[in-house]
């Protein structure tokens, strides 16, 4: 499957998980072990150009994501101007000590 294609596909999935998550609501749609109701927890540590660290409820949603899932995604992250690199540094942030599959890191 060519590099555009593999793109194409993952927006596509991350499209369907944002309607997944409106169409769920309060029935707990989730992502890769993560409530998507609660992935804004994360967000201000991930975005922008200076982002605080990590908060404790954002590290307790880490402490359970499956990062190999996550992984999968990496490459939809900019459009939701989530910085990747910074969002598979948050288990180091956090101080978990979580397998990070190698194409994910830095």
């Amino acid at each position: 499957m060519g590099k555009v294609s593999e793109k194409r596909m993952v927006y596509c999935l991350v499209a369907i998980f944002v309607v997944i998550a409106m169409v769920e609501g309060a029935k707990g749609a989730t992502i890769c072990n993560i409530p998507l109701s609660r992935l804004n927890l994360c967000r201000p540590a991930v975005t922008g150009r200076y982002p605080p660290p990590p908060t404790k409820k954002c590290c307790l949603l880490i402490k359970h994501a499956d990062l190999n899932c996550l992984c999968k995604f990496k490459d939809a992250l900019p459009a939701f101007n989530i910085n990747p690199s910074r969002a598979f540094a948050l288990p180091k942030k956090c101080k978990y000590n979580l397998h990070i599959p190698p194409k994910c890191r830095g």
